[in-house]
């Protein structure tokens, strides 16, 4: 087992993967920038070091600081968390030539998952079925209008490296099309370093379904069950729950194998995710593969008991999954709440955080790095909590989760949780009929292409 690892990330997820080494007797290093040397986590960790400037081009995402600051603190180990470097196939390769451990798969894994394109080829190979869409990235506009009249709008176009939502737009017509093509590439370079894209038909009215899967380096793969996480704005999931609402059990374990062929037939290892389109008529389509712990996994470890940080680090130091099958009990929803303002269309709000009251009691779990006087920085994702409720059924995990987010309290800084107390307590959600359309009953400003699972 490792003595120290390094957290190559910032905020709550990199708080959560200190608490995780600490009650694993695993000492932390935490690198931060100059914009967050207040932030939690910086603080933390039994060490930090600063990286560099504020923009994440010159701090989170700069290998040679990162790689400089593991040797210098003998770091064994890095943890990625989830965006940033985490899905950066260059970065882990790094990682293992200077002898450090990537928490996380390898960096062939985390090549073929990111290319999107070409890793769609290889699930279909394997028998999973998959969204019609390019077959590689697309060079031009003239190439994207030829894959276009192939296989008609409207259509996607999606970054080939990176997730969470970022360099993805919707195109209806061929004038649409190129305008996405150049901004879907401009942000995906910007978020991930990497201006490639593909193109993938949209399936209207389509929930998304994940499957989340622990893989060993001694050839078991097993999933954990699924995440509903079909609302959504500006293409990142607002609310998950498990288990799925759509799902009976025939197509559950139809979808939780075909995540295990996708799984192996990437070479896949450590923590990961199979994301699914699941069509009103129970046709299921994969998209990609999130190679990586995902913003949302607190709901699976509510109702299955695992801690999946810790098996991340159990599997990257080699140790076997101790388990064949993991039976999840109850139902576990998650609501993010972002520094956002929901009516003028999610806008970022950062600025300073006057009092500050986040929710507690049985069978809720919050998961942040806010505090009273904190800065919320521009330079980021907005997410400043994660509120879970778990419940022994889904009217009690509801009921739970929206008088949490009542309390939820961040003077100063707008936020989704009003929002997100809302739609959970609605008509259509307490009945399971979710969707891409629902968030819009609530957000009449939010733009049509921005709640696509």
């Amino acid at each position: 087992m490792f003595r120290r690892v390094l957290i190559a990330n910032r905020g709550e997820i990199a708080v959560r993967v200190i608490r995780a080494c600490r009650e694993m007797g695993i000492n932390t290093i935490a690198v931060y920038s100059t914009a967050d040397q207040e932030c939690l986590h910086a603080s933390l960790a039994d060490e930090s070091i600063c990286i560099g400037p504020p923009p994440p081009q010159e701090s989170y995402l700069l290998i040679p600081s990162i790689i400089a600051a593991a040797e210098i603190c003998d770091a064994q180990a890095i943890h990625p968390g989830y965006g940033f470097l985490s899905e950066n196939a260059k970065f882990a390769g790094i990682c293992r030539d200077c002898n450090i451990q990537f928490i996380g798969p390898s960096p062939e894994a985390i090549a073929m998952s990111g290319d999107k394109a070409a890793c769609r080829q290889k699930v279909r190979a394997a028998g999973v079925p998959v969204v019609p869409g390019s077959d590689t990235i697309i060079k031009d506009a003239q190439e994207a209008l030829q894959v276009a009249k192939t296989i008609g709008f409207p259509l996607l176009v999606k970054a080939a490296a990176g997730g969470g939502g970022k360099g993805m737009r919707l195109a209806h017509n061929d004038v649409a099309l190129k305008n996405a093509l150049s901004l879907a590439s401009a942000e995906a370079q910007a978020a991930f370093g990497d201006g490639g894209v593909y193109l993938e038909k949209f399936v209207e009215h389509a929930r998304h379904v994940e499957f989340q899967i622990l893989a060993d380096h001694h050839g078991r793969v097993l999933t954990l069950g699924e995440r509903e996480c079909s609302i959504q704005r500006r293409h990142q999931k607002l609310i998950e729950e498990t288990p799925s609402m759509a799902l009976n059990s025939s197509l559950r374990h139809k979808m939780s194998k075909a995540a295990i062929r996708a799984a192996r037939a990437i070479g896949y290892s450590n923590a990961g995710t199979a994301e699914f389109l699941l069509a009103s008529d129970g046709q299921f389509y994969f998209i990609e593969f999130n190679a990586r712990i995902q913003v949302e996994h607190p709901v699976t470890e509510a109702v299955t008991g695992l801690d999946l940080v810790k098996e991340q680090i159990r599997i990257a130091s080699g140790e076997p999954l101790g388990y064949s099958s993991v039976t999840p009990t109850g139902c576990a929803i998650e609501a993010r709440i972002y520094a956002e303002d929901p009516e003028a269309n999610f806008a970022p709000c950062p600025g300073v955080v006057g009092r500050c009251h986040l929710p507690g009691g049985p069978g809720l779990r919050v998961d942040t790095h806010l505090f009273s006087g904190y800065t919320v920085p521009r330079y980021y994702d907005s997410l400043l909590a994660k509120v879970i409720a778990w419940g022994r059924d889904r009217n009690e995990a509801i009921n739970r989760l929206a008088g949490a987010l009542d309390e939820v309290a961040t003077e100063g800084v707008k936020s989704t949780a009003r929002l997100c107390a809302r739609i959970i307590r609605g008509d259509r959600f307490r009945r399971g009929d979710l969707g891409p359309d629902l968030i819009g009953e609530y957000v009449p400003k939010a733009k049509p292409d921005s709640v696509r699972p």
